[in-house]
């Protein structure tokens, strides 16, 4: 059995039948169905049902192919671990953040990180927490900013820091000069532009809403970070986002609330068990360092 085995294992299994996968795989269908017979006569079992229309795997198949995705997943890792250097003259580093990370951190700490270590080309990716996840299970990614919350046990969530959530508005919001914090009567009143539901850190404002039992008043919804920072600089609608994210170049002002602001955890998240590569090693102590010494958005 070769490595080659696997690989057409498993471009039958992702594109759902041998003519698709033979496609992807610039190879021709009868050497791609040869290569299938020789892995199952090897080991003595189907890997796929053919009798239907469509090419599905067995039960064997299955827990064959999940085997497999590990096994390569695992080579892969392997095959950077030996071109990794250690002195970090030369390397690659696959980061990802969540929209709501990307709009004010990424940034800063990649201008820390190149002006250290200038060689490492960097890879940055804006995705949802779901994608994170997947990436970095199937290796795609090396190190991700996310939330404390991964659902995948296969994920190792190292704390970094919290976050305060705060109301901001843009100039031509009359509540722009305020300084005085919002009692949650006052919240109530407030238009709200916020980000969709299936955003994570709109939950936590959705929570912050049901423990002050406010009602709020949500005229916009949108599913991008950068959109909703748009809305709010050219309408008098506020929003609740990261404190952070409320600078004067972005003509926004935060006003401080009273009581218990809503707050959200931020975490490194990294594959458990799979080698860590002197780049992203050296993401993490930069992340964390800026933690400690409080200038991680600065």
């Amino acid at each position: 059995m070769l490595l080659r085995h696997l690989r057409y294992l498993l471009a039958v299994a992702d594109h759902g039948g041998f003519t698709r996968a033979a496609e992807a795989l610039h190879v021709s269908q009868p050497t791609l169905s040869q290569q299938i017979r020789q892995l199952e006569e090897t080991l003595g079992v189907s890997l796929f049902d053919r009798t239907s229309r469509t090419v599905k795997p067995t039960d064997a198949g299955q827990a064959y192919i999940e085997c497999a995705r590990r096994v390569l997943v695992e080579l892969e890792a392997g095959k950077r671990a030996l071109h990794d250097v250690k002195d970090l003259s030369r390397g690659t580093l696959r980061l990802a953040m969540t929209p709501t990370f990307m709009a004010y951190l990424v940034g800063p700490l990649v201008r820390d990180y190149v002006a250290r270590y200038p060689n490492i080309h960097l890879q940055i990716f804006e995705l949802s927490m779901d994608d994170i996840e997947a990436g970095l299970v199937d290796d795609s990614l090396d190190i991700a900013i996310a939330f404390t919350q991964v659902r995948n046990a296969d994920i190792e969530s190292i704390p970094a820091f919290t976050e305060t959530l705060g109301v901001m508005v843009g100039r031509d919001h009359p509540l722009y000069e305020r300084r005085a914090a919002l009692s949650a009567e006052e919240v109530a009143q407030l238009d709200f532009a916020l980000l969709a539901p299936d955003f994570v850190t709109r939950t936590r404002i959705d929570d912050y809403f049901a423990q002050e039992q406010i009602t709020p008043k949500v005229v916009i919804e949108v599913n991008s970070v950068s959109t909703l920072l748009e809305v709010i600089r050219h309408t008098a609608i506020a929003t609740i986002l990261p404190e952070p994210i409320a600078t004067q170049d972005r003509a926004l002002r935060k006003i401080p609330l009273l009581g218990d602001a809503p707050t959200r955890g931020a975490a490194l998240l990294r594959r458990k068990n799979n080698y860590h590569s002197a780049a992203s090693v050296a993401f993490m102590n930069l992340v964390l360092g800026a933690v400690a010494t409080e200038s991680v958005v600065q």
